[in-house]
């Protein structure tokens, strides 16, 4: 069995680097029970030893305030661990040194890990490692892990662990500490730390270590517990004149400066060192005019890289993509000519929406090595520090500014890398906001639809609709931020905004690899677990109950006309009767086949080895499709075959056109055309806004089908929609009130799900569907009914709207700088 080692530490002390040094590829995420928090674990071998080491959250001390403090400080008390690693950051020893400390009052077995030595050493900062060793009483080994270096001694002083002693002495009220003490001795239970630890939460009023008593004490136990604690604490802090919290901090205090000053020597000039290159660096990128700059700079490059070149990887990836739905396609059962088997429409199905997904791979590569960049470079930090004056103005945070670029504030971006960049948001309120958010910008796949109802109905206004819509989104995002944080989220758990600036390192090529690659098998597994759940009710509404009687022996009619067109065509060559029903399918499905690997080969070595997979794949059907220049009864039957592939897909496709309009989603478009009027949306606009939710891209190849005049017809989707009566006598202002729902609209498929891997709650699933389409039909109804009550244009509409939508904006942004303009500015701590 596995010993197990717990990685503890503040942030930026380069925990990460060391779990990776230790682990190397042996690693899982997941996240701690109940809560969004990453736990991740890995495993490594020495001295004969199995060992599983997890890697804490990053804390600053384990006070028990932020949700990360929690979730650190419940699994060093309930994970049984053989060891602590505690990493310090060696050139700040003074800061990372409290929570040391508290790690001490523990008593667990423990390793002190210095790490960022050759930092220390550039600063002029020399550590006696053998004088902190006996001070704390613990084994202290020093280490660079971003080089990784210093693996083996963390090895070798593994097996000397011992557990950890209290050196910390609070002298005015080590009384009420042995009173508790006395106390909790008769309740006394395995699963508890040591009492003196309790005693000292105890007095200090800590909620976490009641709710712990309160799992093994009985309800008047716990009530004479806690109320001599509140007893002792009030005497205390009258005895002492401050209270017992804000003195425990100062004893700790003194002691830290004590073993500093035992400890450590400067030495060298301040000029010489990473502070002064940091300091450097940021009088540019901090500085009032080069900060916006910096980061717009920082952003363009960031998006581009990712979003537009991870775009086009995908050219590349996509293939092999094509390649393992064709591999699924061989082994379904084979589509029939007029009916496909149910098994194989719901298998391509999932395997399309499976491959929809699988899709951004690329660019989740890409963007999050960008990120590990950022991080381990230290700008990620000043990324927040930046633009987290706006931004908090109205519910979000400074790390909010990166998944609301991805996710589309320059148009072009995409939700679900928005989405998961959310996890470093440290404030959980800001957090869920921003989810919520991220979805409003205007990703890729919304930018089809805009373009086609500007060119329907703006031609003459583009840019300045391009220009709505695009700010526009942000807009509406900021004011929901802030609607949601002053009701569903107040309530929502906040933590203080600390703001430390590290210095700036330069990232490891192994660090950056690691992360990218981790946080996109996240992605991958996560959401491939419920894809094909969701899958499977989006099919079922779209092909149940199917095309009506009527109109079915319609189509086998019109599929038996084909049939008997190619079998008179056909009557005079020795084919004739060679095809029955069995073999006729077969023959078309070859065909069509072999046209598309035809389309997909690249290359002429690649065109013939094509035609030699087939050729022996039927050599019989080979001969018809590919006939030679010699055989004329074959290019004969060769004329006749690709009339009637052309005829069954004409049939096929009305078909298709009929199952949709008879389904569930077709049925429920027609029932909502009463309500939905008042928008300015037929049934047709509804099944397009339906069937977008599974892809946005869906919207306007719905109303290509939709809006079909004829079979023949060649004309643009916009001179249809144009002479089309559906689209009523409103064409204009309905296009606006379309707009801006589909601004507001749901988050499509893939982004609700990754909703639901982020938050870990249906709730918020669903109140990322109920919200946006409850707000957005609001908004659409209200501009398409005044406007055609009050016979306002369609431009007219959308600029009243922009501007009262603008105007709320700058008055919720004023009242906020208002009530905090007295406040002391956020200052910057920086690693000093």
């Amino acid at each position: 069995m596995a010993k197990k080692v717990l990685l503890a530490g503040q942030q930026n002390a380069g925990k990460s680097t060391i779990f990776n040094m230790l682990t190397g590829a042996r690693q899982h995420v997941a996240n701690y029970p109940g809560v969004t928090v990453d736990k991740k674990s890995g495993y490594f071998s020495a001295h004969g030893d199995n060992f599983q080491v997890i890697d804490l959250p990053g804390t600053y001390s384990l006070t028990s305030f932020s949700l990360e403090e929690r979730v650190a400080r419940k699994a060093l008390r309930e994970e049984n661990a053989d060891a602590v690693l505690n990493v310090m950051d060696a050139a700040n020893l003074e800061r990372s040194l409290h929570l040391t400390l508290q790690l001490a009052e523990l008593q667990l077995p423990m390793v002190v890990v210095l790490n960022m030595m050759d930092v220390a050493k550039a600063e002029g900062i020399s550590i006696d490692t053998l004088k902190l060793s006996s001070a704390l009483n613990l084994p202290v080994t020093d280490c660079i892990g971003r080089l990784s270096q210093g693996r083996e001694a963390i090895l070798a002083a593994l097996p000397k662990k011992q557990v950890s002693r209290n050196i910390l002495s609070y002298p005015e009220i080590e009384p009420e500490i042995r009173e508790l003490e006395k106390r909790l001795q008769t309740h006394q239970n395995e699963s508890w730390p040591n009492l003196r630890w309790i005693s000292v939460r105890l007095l200090e009023g800590d909620k976490e270590v009641i709710e712990m008593l309160a799992s093994t004490l009985n309800k008047q136990e716990l009530g004479d517990v806690t109320e001599q604690a509140e007893s002792l604490s009030e005497s205390a802090n009258q005895r002492i004149g401050q209270p017992v919290k804000d003195y425990i901090i100062s004893q700790r205090h003194v002691k830290v400066r004590e073993l500093v000053d035992t400890c450590v020597t400067t030495e060298g000039e301040e000029g010489k060192g990473y502070r002064h290159i940091s300091d450097k660096i940021d009088k540019f990128v901090l500085n009032r005019f080069g900060a916006p700059i910096f980061l717009l700079a920082t952003v363009f490059i960031i998006y581009q890289c990712s979003i537009v070149y991870g775009y086009e990887l995908t050219n590349y990836w996509w293939p092999y993509l094509a390649s393992m739905r064709e591999l699924v396609a061989g082994i379904l059962p084979d589509a029939g000519f007029l009916y496909d088997p149910y098994t194989r429409s719901l298998g391509l199905w999932v395997i399309d929406s499976a491959n929809t997904l699988l899709n951004y791979i690329p660019i989740f590569l890409i963007l999050f090595a960008m990120i590990a960049i950022l991080e381990d470079s230290g700008y990620m930090a000043r990324i927040a520090f930046v633009s987290d004056r706006v931004l908090s103005a109205f519910g979000l945070h400074g790390q909010s500014t990166l998944p609301l670029i991805l996710a589309g504030v320059f148009a072009g971006g995409c939700a679900v890398p928005g989405v998961m960049a959310t996890k470093g948001i440290p404030d959980n309120r800001a957090r869920l906001a921003t989810i919520m958010t991220v979805p409003f910008m205007n990703c890729l796949a919304k930018v089809p639809l805009y373009t086609l109802l500007l060119g329907v109905f703006f031609v003459e206004d583009k840019a300045l609709m391009m220009f709505y819509i695009s700010t526009f989104s942000i807009i509406a995002a900021l004011l929901v931020a802030k609607l949601l944080t002053k009701t569903v989220l107040q309530r929502t758990e906040t933590a203080p905004f600390v703001m430390e600036l590290p210095r700036y390192h330069m990232p490891t090529l192994r660090s950056v690899l690691t992360r990218s690659v981790e946080r996109t098998w996240i992605y991958v597994r996560k959401v491939g677990t419920i894809v094909l759940a969701v899958s499977t009710v989006i099919f079922v509404l779209l092909q149940f109950p199917g095309v009506p009687d009527h109109a079915k022996q319609g189509f086998e009619d019109q599929a038996q006309q084909a049939v008997s067109k190619f079998e008179g065509k056909i009557k005079t060559t020795s084919y004739a009767g060679k095809f029955d029903e069995k073999s006729l399918p077969a023959l078309v499905n070859y065909y069509a086949d072999y046209k598309r690997a035809k389309l997909n080969a690249k290359g002429r070595e690649a065109s013939k080895a094509v035609n030699e997979k087939f050729k022996l794949r039927n050599e019989d059907f080979f001969s018809v499709v590919v006939p030679t220049k010699g055989d004329k009864e074959a290019r004969k039957v060769n004329k006749a075959l690709r009339k009637l592939s052309s005829d069954r897909k004409k049939v096929r496709r009305k078909m298709n056109d009929a199952r949709l309009e008879a389904s569930l989603l077709g049925q429920a478009g027609k029932a909502l055309e009463p309500v939905t009027k008042y928008a300015g949306f037929d049934w047709k606009i509804n099944i397009a806004l339906f069937s977008s939710f599974a892809a946005r891209e869906s919207s306007v190849a719905t109303l290509g089908v939709l809006f079909q005049q004829d079979d023949d017809s060649n004309a643009k989707l916009e001179e249809r929609m144009q002479g089309s009566t559906d689209f009523n006598s409103h064409g204009a202002l309905a296009a606006v009130a379309l707009i801006l729902f589909f601004i507001l609209y749901p988050p499509c498929l893939a982004t609700v799900m990754m909703i639901k891997v982020q938050t870990g709650e249906y709730r918020w699933m669903l109140l990322s569907i109920f919200l946006p389409t409850v707000l957005g039909f609001a908004v659409a109804t209200a501009v398409f009914s005044l406007g055609s009550f009050f016979a306002i244009s369609a431009i007219g509409m959308m600029t009243w709207t922009y501007f009262i939508a603008l105007g709320l904006l700058l008055v919720l942004g004023l009242r906020h700088w208002m009530l905090t303009r007295n406040k002391p500015e956020m200052i910057p701590v920086k690693n000093l």
